[in-house]
């Protein structure tokens, strides 16, 4: 039907009128409105209508529209027309029929969803116009995609026995379109149509209906849509076998002492992954009560065999009674040393002090006392290993320095066994039954009122007991523990990591009458607003607590901390087991991440393997992996250094590159290995590394050069110019020599501070009061860098004793006294004689 143009205007007013007057009720199917009289076969029908669709992230998303016969098309978006210049048409005629055809497209940006977001959900509809009517087409939602970070319900670590069954619950974070779930075990995935033994139900929880050995993993799960993909914590599962007895075996033949005896083992089944151990006796004997044993126990050769092995005994029992007499007297010796507080006071010396010369002000000295001669004493502190005597000398020597001949400790001249009954003693309480059963992660010493110091040599942890900390009168046995974070179970919430070692001192419940202050490292980039910091302190009863908040402490409170670049020192006058812990408050929360690349000291064989650890930047980290490797015969083969991994949800990836084809080849099947962000994020994951395998082409090849990259997704990133001889190379190899802290795990008294006893008390009571001319401990502890914490300092009964201690902690072994003599000097006390130590103090 012809149409003439002049018409055209008002059949469309005719046509959008009728449409007007049919559009009361808004409908998803398609709607045809046609022209009264008019010829239904020519009402437009759609080929393309627009569908259900998702913006991700910001990208704009296209609807399209395509109907024959049509003469005009329109978008409408929630009851409003889209502007015309807004259409991308395209016109075009049917091949078939000879009938118009028109395409039309637009774009829907996530700025015009968000204007209607929340009050209804925004859609769009096309209206096709033809000479016979309209036609409305389905109506198309588009939604804004997203998945949110937290997860409503994450899997939790569990402990089953053999054949029992294991649900673990997983609720995926929020999202749109709803998250599809799956389950990683060790971060393969779990295919239930594999495994008849597991399945996953529709609220998403992974069920085993029987344990098996094989089970004891870690299981992750994952959430996905179109955003992005979340993982929740792993949980580590461990199925357990209790141990059983074997039947007993048969009774053995009656021996010359009448008695025969059977046995039976614990391995029916064996106890397996800390099952328990049965319960019982594994041999049983009886007395023989038959003929035969009385006639062969009365011949004269077993009378004289008899009389023979009662006078062994008795000469045995006799040796016996007189070690255990010469022990007792011994110890009583020790105990009568160790409880007589006098002896140890009674070695320091008369000294005076007086300025120091005009060329060196800055400097106090000590000048000798010729009428007094040096103090020996025999007592229970057992001299330096390398002294020539078993003394204890006390001499006069410069005003800031150690006590010359001064370092002594306790039970560590000792040999191993007695650490580790020690350690034995400790765990028959229930709080201490994770205490490692060896002493290369653990020290401990007896103290009383003269204080020391505890520390675990390469770790950078260390616990200082102040003078008075411990009452006058009492004698601790104090201990300092290193765990490892898969021996410990420390809850993380939500995006909280582990940024320091877990460390136990003790024992719990002692008395203190002073704080001691636990030092050890951590791994985050400290950021008031990137962080938000917590001390966790576990409790009697296993359970964690928050026993400080960093940047919210009050001066009274039982906890404080002093936190460094890299080292964090806790003021507590409770000992027990405590960590780090921080929470992301942007994604510019950074951990520092040490990375490490060790290889074969020899290679034998044409493979070659190039292991890159990523670690806390932490000492007792890195004592880890160097003690491992150690094991394992390696060596490193780059500088470390040191990547910032920051909280963004992005893994770490690794890949190797430029290895020279003519002479080595790749045996990495993928571009890029990758390790998990939750893997390192949540911090409880030792070792981290991954493995490079090259293989040589020749046994005669020895030079290797490549390169081998270590980035974060969007983050930061190390490279590594490797470049050396695997056959001769060791370059690197003393870049990680251990150090010796101290050369002593346990300093017990003066020998534990590098400020002598008597000159700290002098100084202790000289800038305590305070004074109007600025010349006291808060003028000091600004000098030391440390008036961020006066508050914290008034609050103590000595304000000067905690700046002393502090310093004391931040500078063992090698701090700078002649700093620490300008900071004391400088502060301006009129009296010279303010050092003086007279004969009667003494």
């Amino acid at each position: 039907m012809a149409v003439r143009p002049g018409l055209w205007p008002a059949l469309l007013g005719i046509v959008l009128a009728a449409w007007l007057r049919g559009s009361g009720a808004q409908q998803s199917a398609t709607v045809a409105n046609p022209v009264p009289g008019a010829n239904p076969d020519l009402l437009p029908h759609f080929l393309v209508e627009p569908e259900d669709v998702y913006i991700v992230k910001n990208k704009p998303v296209l609807l399209v529209c395509k109907a024959v016969p049509a003469t005009q098309i329109f978008f409408k978006c929630n009851g409003e027309w889209v502007r015309q210049v807004d259409h991308v048409i395209e016109r075009s005629t049917d091949g078939s029929s000879g009938l118009p055809t028109m395409e039309v497209r637009i774009n829907v940006s996530r700025q015009q969803v968000e204007k209607v977001f929340g009050l209804e959900e925004y859609w769009c509809q096309c209206v096709a116009w033809s000479s016979s009517g309209t036609t409305k087409s389905q109506k198309a939602y588009i939604r804004i995609a997203y998945l949110r970070k937290n997860f409503e319900q994450e899997p939790l670590a569990k402990e089953v026995s053999l054949e029992q069954g294991i649900v673990l619950p997983c609720r995926p974070p929020e999202g749109i379109p709803p998250a599809e779930v799956e389950w990683l075990r060790n971060e393969d995935l779990v295919d239930p149509s594999l495994d008849p033994n597991v399945y996953i139900t529709r609220e998403h929880s992974l069920v085993v209906r029987q344990a098996r050995l094989a089970d004891t993993a870690n299981y992750t799960c994952v959430a996905k849509n179109i955003v992005a993909r979340r993982r929740s914590a792993s949980a580590a599962v461990i199925v357990y076998v209790d141990g059983s007895w074997s039947p007993w075996s048969k009774w053995s033949a009656c021996g010359l002492d009448c008695t025969h005896w059977r046995s039976r083992e614990c391995s029916d089944p064996a106890p397996r992954n800390g099952g328990e151990e049965c319960q019982g006796a594994d041999l049983d004997t009886r007395n023989c009560t038959t003929d035969l044993c009385v006639h062969t126990a009365s011949g004269p050769e077993d009378v004289a065999l008899y009389v023979g092995l009662i006078a062994v005994a008795v000469c045995l029992v006799l040796l016996l009674l007189v070690l255990i007499l010469v022990y007792c007297r011994k110890k009583e010796g020790l105990d009568s040393d160790v409880a007589d507080s006098s002896i140890l006071t009674s070695g320091f010396q008369p000294v005076s002090i007086k300025p120091s010369k005009a060329d060196n002000p800055h400097l106090l000295t000590i000048q000798p006392d010729l009428s007094t001669t040096t103090t020996t004493y025999q007592g229970s502190l057992c001299p330096r290993q390398d002294g020539p005597s078993p003394k204890f000398q006390l001499t006069n020597g410069h005003l800031l320095s150690p006590l010359g001949g001064g370092r002594h400790t306790l039970h560590h001249s000792s040999p191993t066994s007695e650490a580790e009954e020690f350690v034995s003693r400790l765990s028959t309480q229930n709080y201490f039954r994770s205490l490692p059963r060896g002493t290369s992660n653990m020290t401990y010493g007896t103290f009383n009122f003269l204080g020391g110091r505890l520390m675990i040599p390469n770790t950078g942890i260390s616990l200082l007991i102040p003078p008075d900390a411990i009452p006058r009168g009492k004698i601790y046995e104090i201990y300092l523990t290193l765990h490892k974070p898969e021996d410990v179970r420390l809850p993380l919430a939500g995006c909280q990591t582990l940024l320091s070692p877990i460390v136990s001192c003790g024992p719990p419940g002692v008395l203190l009458t002073r704080p001691v202050i636990l030092a050890m490292d951590h791994c985050g980039e400290p950021s008031p607003d990137s962080w938000s910091l917590r001390l966790k302190k576990q409790s009697c009863e296993g359970s964690w607590e928050d026993v400080l908040h960093l940047g919210e402490e009050a001066p009274s409170h039982l906890y404080y901390c002093q936190l460094e670049a890299s080292a964090c020192y806790v003021f507590t006058e409770q000992l027990g087991r405590f960590a780090l812990v921080g929470e992301a408050l942007s994604v510019a929360a950074a951990k520092r991440l040490k990375l490490l690349l060790f290889a074969p000291v020899a290679c034998t064989s044409l493979e070659y393997n190039i292991r890159v650890y990523c670690l806390h930047d932490t000492h007792d980290a890195l004592k880890e992996v160097v003690q491992l490797e150690k094991q394992l015969g390696g060596q490193l083969i780059q500088e470390p250094r040191v990547l910032h991994f920051k909280d963004s949800y992005h893994n770490l990836r690794l890949s190797i590159h430029d290895v020279p084809s003519s002479l080595w080849q790749s045996k990495l099947l993928v571009s890029y290995q990758e390790i998990p962000f939750y893997h390192i994020w949540n911090g409880t994951q030792q070792y981290l590394h991954c493995t490079f395998t090259l293989e040589r082409v020749s046994p005669s090849t020895s030079d290797l050069a490549c390169k081998l990259w270590v980035w974060q997704v969007e983050g930061d990133g190390q490279s590594f110019n490797i470049n050396f001889n695997i056959t001769k190379d060791t370059r690197f190899a003393e870049l990680l020599a251990l150090e010796s802290e101290g050369g002593v795990p346990a300093l017990v008294g003066p020998s534990a501070f590098k400020i002598p006893f008597l000159i700290r008390q002098k100084i202790i009571s000289s800038l305590d009061p305070p004074c109007n001319r600025g010349a006291d401990w808060r003028t000091l502890a600004q000098k030391l860098h440390l008036d961020s914490h006066l508050s914290f300092f008034a609050s103590k009964p000595s304000p000067t004793a905690m700046i002393l201690n502090l310093w004391e902690a931040r500078h063992f072994p090698n701090g700078n006294l002649s700093q620490l003599a300008a900071a004391v000097a400088g502060l301006g006390q009129p009296d010279a004689g303010l050092f003086t130590v007279s004969e009667a103090e003494c």
